[in-house]
């Protein structure tokens, strides 16, 4: 009689010991999962060998957590791009199909590097604002970029003087801010103001532009017409000692254009 209490316990403990287990398992499971997302996948309908080709009926919907497929596997917004697409690999029945595994058209590329011409180089630079002709300064406009800059004086080295200089012509504006070109979006994102103008420069100009935007001082824009390809030679360095010889004739020579325009 003894024997069999102390059996019937045992089994009793045991039991006891096995529900709370399974309690505590399943609370752990419960956790793990809790918050997960699921997903509805595209799934094999049946074992498909290499190379066939996809049709409606090869396929079938499965509700996965999204953290065991990632971004690798097909989802319920991809089905019309997977038909009549071939398999590389076989896939078996129920398996998630994968970006792996269908021979899909190597998508285009987007982004900054498809619109800089080969043998160019791309440039941003922080000009916002004013300097950006009041942010109207658009991707694939021609600007001229302005710099005034502070040097120490060379008659005075103790002194200090400003110099403004056109550091470039014609050069063609790639991206501002987000907005790229050749790649604007019904999106608003890039539509707005921006920080950054990006350019399409050679190496040697690249390294002009990063040094200038080093310097102490202020880059400018000045936007050119698009059928605009002048370009001036000889351009001075503006101080105060240029502005007072030639602002006398700068501003005649202006009047008189005026007049000519009127007549």
């Amino acid at each position: 009689m003894k024997n069999k209490l102390i059996m019937a316990v045992a089994v009793l403990v045991a039991g006891l010991a096995f529900l709370m287990n399974w309690s505590y398992l399943r609370k752990e499971r419960d956790a793990l999962y809790e918050g997960a997302v699921k997903v509805k996948v595209i799934v094999a309908k049946r074992n498909l060998p290499a190379m066939t080709e996809l049709m409606i009926e090869d396929l079938a919907l499965n509700d996965v957590f999204k953290s065991s497929v990632g971004r690798n596997a097909f989802y319920e917004e991809d089905l019309d791009s997977l038909l009549g697409k071939k398999l590389k690999y076989p896939v078996k029945h129920l398996d998630p199909l994968l970006w792996s595994q269908v021979d899909m058209p190597r998508q285009v590329r987007n982004g900054l590097s498809q619109a800089i011409e080969k043998g160019k180089r791309a440039v941003s630079l922080s000009i916002a604002g004013a300097p950006a002709v009041s942010g109207l300064v658009q991707p694939n406009d021609n600007v001229d970029i302005i710099g005034t800059f502070t040097f120490p004086s060379r008659i005075n080295p103790k002194q200090v003087e400003s110099v403004t200089l056109t550091l470039m012509q014609n050069v063609s504006v790639i991206a501002t801010g987000a907005r790229i070109a050749g790649q604007e979006s019904s999106r608003r994102e890039g539509q707005g103001g921006y920080s950054t103008v990006t350019f399409a420069v050679t190496p040697r100009e690249a390294e002009l532009l990063v040094f200038a935007q080093q310097t102490r001082g202020q880059l400018y824009l000045s936007l050119r017409h698009p059928e605009d390809r002048n370009f001036e030679e000889e351009l001075p360095s503006v101080n105060f000692d240029y502005i007072e010889t030639v602002l006398k004739e700068l501003n005649e020579k202006r009047q008189e254009e005026i007049l000519r325009s009127t007549l």
